[in-house]
């Protein structure tokens, strides 16, 4: 799948480790909500996670053998597919998994190497390296303060959410 192919805007929200993207991702989310943007997120890890509760049916059909589950109720529904250890999962595979009826946009936090649109995050006190230095998917960057390096593209002030909000909402507007 190419991006070109996907019904709806991708917004990606890419940083190192450590650098704040779920934080920012908590505020910014209700701010669009409050705007009307209806969003899914897909958000990438490089830890192992739990998402059953131990005991549960779905937890132990899946410790049971069973490579993919589908839990449905009425108040939620969520896919769990096993991974191997070692292949990262596939961006426009995940993307191909959403229900895409009444949505606006997705935003992909992580995934910082896939070729979408994104939003840095940068702390200069971490002392990581501009992902903006190398990707010129990166359309923003939004910092705690100024970087030690010159920047081509928008700074956004990491600790003003609505700010971020209000870029996002008019990149959303020119998709």
């Amino acid at each position: 799948m190419n991006l070109s192919d996907f019904p709806l805007p991708v917004l990606g929200f890419a940083a190192f480790s450590g650098s704040g993207k779920t934080t920012l991702l908590e505020q910014l989310i209700p701010l669009l909500g409050q705007s009307g943007v209806k969003l899914a997120l897909i958000k990438h890890s490089h830890h192992d996670f739990e998402m059953d509760k131990p005991g549960k049916d779905s937890d132990r059909l899946r410790k049971a053998g069973a490579s993919q589950i589908l839990l449905a109720s009425k108040y939620r529904t969520a896919w769990i597919r096993e991974g191997d250890g070692a292949t990262e999962p596939d961006l426009f595979e995940l993307l191909e998994r959403l229900d895409t009826k009444g949505l606006d946009l997705v935003l992909v936090e992580g995934f910082r190497d896939e070729p979408v649109p994104k939003i840095e995050i940068h702390r200069p006190s971490l002392e990581k390296p501009l992902l903006c230095a190398n990707d010129d998917l990166v359309l923003a960057l939004a910092v705690d303060e100024a970087p030690i390096h010159d920047v081509s593209v928008p700074l956004l002030s990491l600790n003003r959410p609505q700010e971020v909000a209000g870029y996002v909402l008019g990149w959303l507007e020119n998709q």
